[in-house]
């Protein structure tokens, strides 16, 4: 995948673990689908989100659809939705559609 075209990484049930639970960075992973509207009204904002905060905090998207064990393990029933985790857990969830600045303030202040 082009660095350049997509700053968000796409993950999946079997690579959440190494992407995301043993990440030494906070990772905010995106749990979204393609029929989802808001999932795509975010979508633009987690890219440039994602290419703002650099190697100070990554952003995963992993589809539901095709990704069903981890929605279920970690209790998500809407999407979008966004939960940051530090070192393996959970720190913050934020379920629904955001605009970008508070997207972002929600990511500084769980970081």
């Amino acid at each position: 995948m082009d660095a350049l075209k997509s700053a968000t990484v796409k993950v999946s049930d079997a690579s959440f673990e190494a992407d995301v639970l043993k990440s030494t960075s906070p990772v905010v992973v995106d749990f979204w689908a393609e029929w989802c509207g808001p999932c795509k009204m975010i979508a633009p904002a987690l890219e440039e989100i994602a290419s703002e905060l650099g190697d100070r905090c990554k952003v995963v998207k992993i589809n539901i659809d095709e990704n069903q064990m981890t929605p279920s393990k970690y209790g998500v029933r809407g999407i979008p939705t966004l939960m940051l985790f530090k070192d393996g857990q959970v720190a913050s969830t934020q379920v629904g559609a955001l605009p970008k600045g508070k997207i972002l303030e929600w990511i500084q202040k769980s970081v």
